[in-house]
């Protein structure tokens, strides 16, 4: 994919970040997208992200707060988070990205928990925590949902959806994002 700059992945949650974990989905990043990545950990999120009536994170609120701060050098930045995130339409989400924009943000708030919603296993939690942020990365890429449930960039509305999905891009997305940081970066 190449290109100028750097993904940031960006450790944002209220626990101490998980640095092995992040370690291997850091490295997994770089490799899919073939551009160098970074991770670091900063405090976060800001309480005024917070709907105190929800007991919840508001996305869309983490990424204005993201984007105030993209550092030098940072083309795209990923912030991955454990407090439970919601856009106001649904009940809760992921992770939110921007189009064709610099920032995204995942949560690990439910993939950590089964369908009964009892503790996943960490092998699990690894897997479905890549697979979400290669999803709102190629968002940021300018990917949108794909109609093959098993191509990462499919939509999920629940962590069954999530581990349907492969942690890669099928054909046609892959062909996609290649034309679209082609056309981005140029000849």
């Amino acid at each position: 994919m190449g290109g100028q700059g750097t993904i940031l992945l960006e450790w944002i949650g209220e626990a101490p970040m998980a640095s092995d974990l992040l370690e291997r989905v850091r490295g997994q990043v770089e490799a899919t997208f073939a551009v160098p990545t970074d991770l670091r950990a900063v405090n976060g999120p800001p309480s005024e992200c917070l709907d105190p009536r929800r007991g919840q994170h508001s996305s869309t609120k983490i990424l204005r707060w993201i984007l105030a701060a993209v550092p030098p050098g940072a083309a795209k930045v990923l912030g991955i988070t454990d407090v439970d995130l919601f856009i106001p339409v649904l009940t809760f989400v992921f992770g939110e990205a921007q189009v064709g924009g610099p920032a995204a943000v995942v949560s690990t708030a439910r993939l950590c928990l089964t369908y009964d919603e009892e503790p996943a296993p960490p092998v699990l939690v690894e897997a479905r925590l890549l697979k979400e942020c290669l999803h709102e990365l190629g968002h940021t890429f300018g990917l949108i949902h794909c109609a093959d449930v098993t191509c990462v960039m499919s939509r999920s509305n629940s962590v069954l959806d999530v581990d349907q999905k492969r942690a890669g891009f099928c054909r046609d997305c892959r062909q996609r994002l290649r034309a679209l940081t082609e056309e981005r970066d140029g000849p």
